[in-house]
Formats: structure tokens, sequence, C-alpha cells
């Protein structure tokens, strides 16, 4: 397994702890209470939407590209957040371990630019 597989990994595990750890003190609903409790926090929150609308459409196109279904990652996405993106990205890391890499593989941004 390769360095940042790794490292996406363990960002992944630490990152769904965190999160079941404010679920379970705020609830759901208290989660997006108190997203949008304040102008700052409302900003804050309608940027990260913003920014994983963007990183799914990515998401939806490159999975489409690599013969994996993106469902499941989209739903992730939109019911926890950056937790799809990142399942996503240990997934796309498995699947490139079994292939040679490529220009495309490595630089996947870039080669649909």
């Amino acid at each position: 397994m390769k360095p940042l597989n790794l490292l996406i990994g363990a960002v992944l595990f630490t990152f769904v702890d965190f999160t079941a750890y404010a679920l379970y003190h705020h609830g759901y609903i208290g989660f997006w209470q108190e997203a949008f409790s304040s102008f700052a926090t409302s900003q804050v929150t309608i940027d990260l939407f913003i920014a994983l609308s963007i990183v799914m459409v990515w998401m939806f196109k490159d999975a489409k590209s690599r013969n994996i279904n993106p469902a499941p990652f989209v739903i992730l996405t939109l019911a926890l957040g950056s937790i799809g993106p990142l399942s996503y990205l240990v997934r796309r890391g498995f699947a490139a371990e079994d292939k040679p890499e490529s220009v495309e593989a490595s630089a996947p941004m870039l080669a649909k630019v």
C-alpha cells in the first residue's frame, strides 16, 4: 500500500471518529442547528456545501471513468460531508494498485481540465 493511501485512510478513520463523537453529543438535527447558528457558521457551512458539490462532480466523473459505482460515495457525501470523498479516495487508491500507474492516474485533475 502506498504512503498516500495510508495517509488518506488515517485521515478518514480519524474524521469518522470525530464525526461520530459530534453526532453523539449533538444529534444530526442539533449538528445542523449549530452549523447555521450564526452568520459565521452559516458562511462556513455554505462554503463547505459549494466545495463538496464541486468535489462530487469530479468524483462522479472520475468514478465512471474507472468503472466504479459513484452512488455510495455521493450519498455518503450528502449525508456526512467529507467522509464521502475520503472514502472514494481510499477505494480509488485500492483500484489504482491493481493497475499499472499512468499519467492520468497520477494527475487525474489535470488530465480532464
